[in-house]
């Protein structure tokens, strides 16, 4: 670290978060975010490879705050480890998380830890619910249960990126201290030529209009949706193309979808794409399609970035983007879908001067609220207040999240007259 970049303050942060080559829209997040919270606070990160080490360094030189990046994907399952046990500032990027929690559960067979954990979070819930999804039938009906009061009870401070899923957050937890932390986007750079260079590659003219969709291609995107809306376009005698740029390994249909909607010249599927690659995609784009429904109230990344290289958008008009100024993006009514998303794509394609403004409009709104700038002095000013803290004292979480496992080293232990209590740093003869 170079003079010019110690940390203005001492306190000391542990970092826990997946990080590249890790393919994650968090990880890349942590990437851009600590450079810039390293010139103020001293940060070790823990992903999942480095998470083992935590335990023994704060114990040595206690941490001030643990800083843990939570979403509803398997690249956090190992966070759930340590955030009950060592509490500290909980970043919800999914304010929904039960699909993970019941995957990662259920996976390790541990049926009986997940109907205890979602008893705990929803106490008012059907209770046989949980046999539903151990037999493996969950899926959407996860979204109708968030699985979220162990981590709002434990944490020291929980921030999400919207206002609104905030202030939901406070009434549904009064004793909780939740914050908004803005989630920030770097523009992605476009090369020289890149509109052309794409388009060609595609088998798209010049002239035509491009729809693009970024990000995990899954059917939540509103997919279906998309490609009826696309077919209507294309038998009106509008040169429309869908660009669907992303991994789309968690929808096992796509291909079956698209060739039986009759438009395999029409869609053009990329797969993953580097971070290092979006901006050349974005280029080719005229305008982007950033649907979801159901929800985990997450913001989106991707949405962002569109928004970002000023390109117009369409968005699905859900109840927490309320607050987003109409002239930002075309809204999808999920009552009226396929006549809604049509109409707002058949407006792009016939009025570039809309089209235009809109891009513009996004553009101003991500630079004035959405910039990786932004989110960094979100960070400097709620870490110092996270830190402070107290950490919550909660005596009746579910027994998986305060067993030490150790019973069987203890049964060993004991069968030759030792007594050990490891956690506590005693051993008795």
């Amino acid at each position: 670290m170079t003079n010019d970049q110690r940390p203005t303050t001492s306190l000391r942060l542990a970092w826990f978060s997946p990080l590249p080559p890790v393919r994650s829209g968090v990880a890349a997040l942590s990437a851009e975010i600590l450079p810039l919270l390293r010139r103020d606070f001293e940060i070790d990160a823990f992903p999942e490879a480095k998470a083992h080490d935590f335990v023994w360094r704060h114990r040595r030189a206690p941490y001030d705050l643990v800083v843990y990046q939570l979403g509803n994907a398997a690249w956090h399952d190992y966070m759930w480890a340590y955030l009950a046990r060592y509490p500290g500032l909980v970043v919800l990027h999914d304010p929904r998380l039960h699909h993970a929690r019941a995957r990662h559960l259920l996976q390790q067979g541990r049926a009986d830890d997940y109907r205890a954990e979602f008893w705990y979070d929803h106490p008012a819930a059907v209770r046989d619910f949980v046999e539903y999804a151990v037999a493996g039938l969950g899926g959407p009906i996860y979204y109708a249960w968030a699985m979220l009061r162990v981590v709002a009870r434990t944490a020291r401070m929980v921030a999400v990126h919207n206002a609104r899923v905030a202030a939901d957050l406070r009434e549904e937890f009064p004793a909780a201290r939740v914050e908004t932390i803005r989630l920030g986007t770097p523009a992605a750079p476009a090369p020289a030529a890149a509109r052309d260079r794409v388009r060609a590659a595609k088998g798209v003219g010049p002239n035509a209009i491009v729809f693009a969709a970024f990000g995990k291609i899954t059917p939540e995107k509103r997919i279906a949706a998309m490609l009826r809306a696309l077919g209507l376009l294309a038998r009106d005698g509008v040169d429309a193309h869908l660009l669907l740029a992303g991994d789309a390994s968690g929808y096992p249909t796509l291909a079956h979808d698209i060739s039986a909607a009759g438009l395999q010249t029409r869609v053009h599927v990329t797969g993953y794409v580097e971070d290092r690659a979006i901006g050349e995609y974005l280029a080719a784009a005229d305008a982007c399609l950033c649907l979801r429904w159901p929800t985990a109230l997450e913001t989106s990344a991707s949405w962002l970035q569109c928004l970002a290289a000023e390109r117009p958008t369409v968005i699905t008009d859900l109840a927490h983007l309320v607050d987003v100024p109409r002239e930002v993006a075309l809204r999808v009514d999920l009552l009226d879908e396929d006549a809604s998303l049509a109409a707002a794509m058949r407006a792009l394609a016939s009025d570039p001067a809309r089209g235009a403004a809109v891009g513009r409009a996004g553009r101003a709104y991500w630079l004035a609220h959405h910039t990786v700038d932004a989110m960094a002095d979100d960070y400097r000013r709620i870490i110092p207040i996270a830190a402070l803290q107290p950490a919550p004292v909660v005596d009746d979480l579910p027994s998986h999240f305060v067993d030490d496992y150790s019973g069987r080293a203890r049964a060993i232990a004991a069968a030759f007259g030792v007594s050990v209590d490891v956690l506590a740093g005693r051993a008795r003869n």
